[in-house]
């Protein structure tokens, strides 16, 4: 197992910003910055130990400063979206930072305007028996996109010799608030930037997933996935019912399943996905009560590493969570935290070939 570390880059603000590569006996690299505790490369083989990055991003720090996408993005304090940007947390409202998107309204998403992808983390490298990773740790001070509550985040990632990336969330509150990360990745195993995954196959491990409305905005229900074109419970290729999915603002899919968890607090397998033509196969598994699945419906041939045009529909994101807009669904489960709790959730991403 190896670990670098370099100077990736100066932030905006002036702060010095660092890369970590962690590699392991397969030869899978993996590299992760401290601006916004970002994976910026995923390089794996496949059947004939071809290397090839998997994940969308760019070559310099500039390009995720200027980024919209999230392109490998660790998100906080929320994941996805929250209503009109309000929550009610111990009796108070709380008015949230709007990210006013076109076709979105006047939303929250993503932790707001300047969500936890968008600020310098402090990383520090090791190596045990687990395998090698970084540790990035960052204080979101009480009021910051509008969250009440001074709360001390750490993500965690450990490569392992058994190809697995590790993602561990801990964070802890001096009041009460609400926390729920997610990774997003977009994910082409057939290699960033080449052409699109409508030919890759999923398999999605749930058997319901929350209705959205046309900002998508949960409406509280929970719905079962059979007989319509969201059941990936058997695996089959992301374009086999892509049609049915293009409606006018959306253009694919982007919707939050409810994953099949048993009694414990061990990850689960949430979802795998297979790329026939490289063998490649992903594995992803949680400990989070949600996954949200987006087909990256709204790149539009912007260029990333290397140039390379990033196309509509040219990547796929796996994005373990915890349920949507839930301080504002009494019905979701809450993600509500309190002084003296953990939050402490992990995912898992596996990578394999056949």
């Amino acid at each position: 197992m190896v670990l670098t570390k370099k100077i990736f880059g100066i932030a905006q603000n002036g702060e010095e910003v660092h890369s970590f590569l962690l590699k392991n006996k397969h030869g899978v690299e993996i590299e992760i910055i401290e601006f916004g505790a970002i994976v910026k490369s995923i390089i794996v083989p496949d059947t004939r130990h071809e290397l090839k990055d998997i994940v969308l991003g760019y070559d310099d720090l500039k390009g995720y400063e200027d980024d919209g996408y999230y392109f490998g993005a660790t998100i906080g304090r929320v994941a996805n979206r929250i209503g009109n940007a309000s929550i009610a947390v111990g009796g108070m409202t709380y008015p949230l930072a709007k990210n006013t998107l076109p076709d979105f309204g006047p939303n929250h998403l993503h932790g707001g305007v300047k969500g936890f992808n968008k600020v310098v983390w402090k990383g520090e490298g090791f190596s045990n028996e687990s395998g090698t990773g970084v540790k990035l740790s960052y204080l979101s001070r009480d009021g910051e996109e509008g969250y009440p509550g001074n709360l001390s985040c750490q993500v965690v990632y450990t490569l392992s010799n058994d190809s697995e990336l590790k993602i561990r969330y801990l964070s802890k509150t001096d009041e009460t608030t609400v926390v729920n990360f997610t990774h997003h990745s977009y994910f082409n195993l057939a290699g960033e930037g080449n052409g699109t995954i409508l030919e890759q196959q999923v398999m999605i491990n749930a058997n319901k997933y929350t209705v959205a409305d046309d900002d998508l905005i949960p409406t509280g229900e929970i719905v079962d996935v059979a007989n319509l074109p969201v059941d990936f419970r058997t695996p089959r290729t992301i374009g086999s019912r892509f049609e049915k999915m293009k409606m006018a603002k959306f253009q694919g899919y982007d919707l939050n399943y409810v994953i099949d968890h048993n009694e414990d607090l061990n990850p689960v397998l949430a979802a795998v996905a297979t790329d026939p033509k490289s063998g490649r196969i992903l594995e992803v598994y949680t400990t989070q009560p949600c996954m949200h699945f987006y087909t990256s419906n709204f790149l539009t041939g912007k260029p990333g590493k290397g140039g390379k045009a990033y196309l509509q529909n040219g990547a796929f994101c796996f994005e373990p969570q915890g349920y949507p807009d839930a301080p504002n669904k009494p019905n979701f489960e809450s993600i509500e935290l309190q002084p003296g709790e953990k939050y402490d959730e992990t995912i898992i991403y596996k990578f394999l070939t056949k």
